[in-house]
């Protein structure tokens, strides 16, 4: 089965990382979508594809719809700056940002429309989306709020972007009440009503599962979400590029891509 890709639909994107594990992931993904077009890629090691390759994102002169990153937190303030210069809409997906790369973006949104989310998979922000309206409803009857992450051993940043997201939603949902604790050992002492647990196991190969756990008296509610496959992220990252072509500067995220599934 063959068809000719959309013309008038088509979203032209630049891979940054098209040589890494995420970076191959969308590429096939994209080889597969009719609305979408790789047309160009970035990576230090060069790659053997049928668009052309940059080991320098500033010396790419293809034109395009939209930038998908999903390297290296250091690699992100050049897919920044090029974003602004070529008036090209990125979409952010590397965790563990610093704050002075944060400021950055903030900043870059407000001459180009920027894509920042914790994580690109549908399933975690519906669960977030869940989480913020009815938190409350939880944590007033006294139930305790933890959060567990898994990820594989190669993961550097912990806890996982992801966590902190859902943390912000159950937080926001509860009026900005609880306080974070991310290591108990070095204090002894009964766990406080406002404490937020989050805890992160690295190991084998786990491409990345979450719980949020509300333990009340007698009873235990979970939510849980378990990724098998990096193309959970890819498939999102690919949304939101098609979601971010054409939009007007500001910072968008994938509550707005679901708003308008």
């Amino acid at each position: 089965f063959t068809y000719e890709k959309d013309v008038y639909r088509l979203v032209k994107i630049i891979m940054h990382g098209c040589n890494g594990k995420m970076g191959k992931v969308i590429c096939d993904l994209v080889n597969k979508d009719a609305d979408a077009e790789i047309v160009a890629g970035i990576d230090i090691a060069g790659a053997n594809a049928p668009f052309p390759v940059f080991t320098d994102i500033k010396d790419c002169n293809v034109e395009a719809d939209a930038i998908i990153d999903f390297t290296t937190a250091s690699a992100v303030p050049a897919v920044i700056d090029y974003a602004v210069e070529k008036n090209i809409p990125a979409v952010i997906c590397t965790t563990g940002l610093s704050d002075e790369t944060m400021d950055m973006l903030k900043k870059a949104s407000e001459k180009v429309a920027m894509f920042k989310s914790a994580n690109m998979s549908l399933g975690i922000n519906l669960i977030a989306t869940i989480l913020k309206k009815y938190s409350d409803v939880l944590y007033q009857a006294g139930f305790d709020v933890e959060i567990v992450e898994r990820h594989h051993n190669q993961k550097i940043d912990a806890p996982s972007g992801t966590a902190i997201l859902l943390a912000d939603a159950v937080n926001e949902g509860v009026g900005g009440d609880l306080e974070y604790v991310y290591d108990r050992s070095q204090v002894r002492q009964k766990r406080d009503r406002k404490e937020l647990g989050l805890s992160a196991v690295r190991g084998g190969t786990i491409v990345g599962d979450h719980e949020v756990i509300f333990a009340g008296q007698d009873e235990v509610i979970e939510f849980t979400h378990s990724a098998h496959s990096k193309e959970v992220f890819a498939v999102g990252a690919v949304k939101a590029a098609k979601f971010i072509k054409g939009k007007k500067p500001g910072i968008y995220d994938m509550q707005d891509v679901m708003s308008e599934i």
